[in-house]
């Protein structure tokens, strides 16, 4: 039995805004469903969700952040005024004019950069080409194992895994990883393929992930080898 990827979900402050901007910028319809705001992907593109959380932003969060792919060099700057006409701002994270791409933060803080075109790496992945986030090696073949995806990249403590259907990579940058002190507002929520969830949990506790409670919903909330939470949810 492997775990369905279902999203990787943001908490929000205020879902409906944040759903709405992430939902003009990928051409995607904002659906409601039982955690949230999702914007459905697909086999090649990846499922986002906004959960509604009482916490407000607080700046910038990168822990998790989104690459944005684009055509041409009026593409980009297409979609970074698109980007910013819906509520985005510009971010400087010491980011050099020759690495080309534009790092932007959405209305709730997400960093997201918009790559510029001609990157091999996210060559056919589609509109959202990449998600990056922090995290080990360790972490990296974790994930490959859960999801059942191959690892497309591994070098120098760097890994990123991508469905064999294609599309979204989803990426993890090595050490040093920043302190972690408190829950994570961005996570990964799963199904179990075969739908027996107490299963799947078995198998991700023996990959490496460590039980930390069952919600009230029956969605039972794991850490990762890094400590990232992430959710198993039911049938």
């Amino acid at each position: 039995m492997l775990s369905r990827l279902l999203s990787v979900t943001f908490d929000a402050h205020d879902t409906a805004r944040v759903a709405q901007f992430w939902a003009d910028m990928l051409g995607r319809e904002a659906v409601e469903d039982a955690g949230g705001l999702l914007l459905p992907g697909g086999d090649t593109q990846l499922g986002i969700r906004f959960a509604p959380s009482g916490v407000e932003p607080a700046g910038p969060y990168r822990r998790m952040h989104l690459h944005l792919t684009s055509a041409s060099h009026a593409d980009q700057q297409h979609i970074v005024t698109t980007a910013v006409k819906l509520g985005a701002g510009h971010l400087d994270v010491g980011q050099r004019p020759e690495e080309g791409h534009v790092v932007l933060a959405d209305p709730e803080g997400n960093e997201f950069c918009v790559i510029a075109p001609g990157n091999a790496f996210l060559a056919g992945c589609g509109p959202l080409g990449e998600l990056a986030c922090d995290g080990t090696r360790e972490l990296g073949l974790f994930w490959s194992e859960a999801l059942g995806w191959p690892l497309v990249w591994d070098q120098d403590e760097e890994t990123a895994i991508q469905s064999p259907h294609g599309g979204t990579k989803v990426a993890w940058g090595g050490p040093p990883l920043d302190p972690k002190e408190v829950p994570n507002r961005q996570r990964f929520d799963l199904a179990p393929t075969g739908g027996d969830q107490h299963a799947e949990v078995d198998r991700l506790v023996s990959l490496g992930a460590t039980r930390l409670e069952v919600a009230a919903d029956g969605t039972v909330v794991l850490a990762d080898p890094d400590g990232n939470e992430f959710c198993v949810r039911g049938t």
